[in-house]
């Protein structure tokens, strides 16, 4: 990738700044944010997962900052500088409850912004809502319709980070045992013990697409039920990509059992 070439930072700040009043624009920024790997600023190399971020006070706020690129930082430093490689999300969740804000690609990039505790706390809170668990029998499956685009779009986007996470999916609306109607979204071949992770994408898909909760159910099936094969006949289907080859150095954050700690 070019160094000037746009990340999806970047178009989903355009947007957001195109429509100032489009809720729907704002949750997708702040989506991508939660999905996206940021480099965030540190005073020196993590040590046994303890963090010592650049911390800069402004007149309202504390803030740290991270960058979308490792070039982008360089940048803003002006020289080699020790950071470490974490999800938005993960960052959210450090700096909630600590009165601390973030700034992204600060004068580096057309993303530029100043994001506020406030907004950040909003973020870390969304982002630990669960789905409920639900039984219920399909009687009919049918082909997906009437579905908002917004959800279609934010649906591609989101699967693209479950990486491996299962073989694919596939989207149908359903009949279920006693007359109930909805969609679902299908997982073929889950990776064991993923299940949580691929329910709760689902759900973030449709709280930063701006559609009520609860439109969408999800299913996980093995590639020999029959349910699979009724899901492939009517069904939208979504391939999962599989996961590149591991970095070689773990990077602060990729143990869930060993969480980062700011310090």
């Amino acid at each position: 990738m070019s160094s000037n070439a746009l990340t999806p930072l970047d178009h989903a700040h355009a947007a957001m700044e195109a429509a100032p009043d489009d809720d729907a624009a704002r949750l997708r920024f702040f989506e991508r944010l939660a999905d996206a790997e940021l480099f965030l600023l540190l005073t020196e190399e993590a040590k046994d997962e303890n963090l010592s971020p650049e911390v800069f006070e402004l007149s309202d706020a504390t803030f740290v900052l991270a960058f979308d690129r490792e070039e982008r930082l360089a940048a803003f430093t002006g020289r080699a500088s020790a950071y470490a490689a974490l999800s938005g999300r993960v960052i959210a969740g450090l700096c909630a409850g600590q009165g601390i804000g973030l700034g992204v690609n600060l004068d580096v990039a057309p993303s530029s912004i100043l994001i506020p505790p406030q907004a950040l706390e909003w973020l870390a809170d969304t982002l630990t809502h669960a789905p409920e668990e639900a039984q219920a029998r399909i009687e009919e499956v049918h082909p997906p319709k009437g579905l908002p685009e917004a959800l279609l779009t934010g649906l591609d986007a989101k699967l693209a980070t479950a990486l491996g996470l299962a073989g694919h999916a596939c989207l149908v609306a359903v009949t279920y045992a006693g007359g109930g109607r909805g969609h679902l979204l299908g997982f073929i071949d889950p990776k064991p013990g993923a299940e949580g992770t691929l329910a709760k994408a689902v759900s973030e898909a449709l709280t930063f697409s701006g559609v009520e909760a609860g439109t969408l159910d999800v299913g996980f099936f093995n590639a020999d039920d029959p349910m699979a094969a009724a899901l492939a006949r009517n069904g939208l289907r979504y391939d999962l990509r599989k996961p590149e080859a591991p970095a070689q150095r773990p990077a602060p954050g990729s143990d869930p059992d060993k969480p980062p700690i700011l310090k």
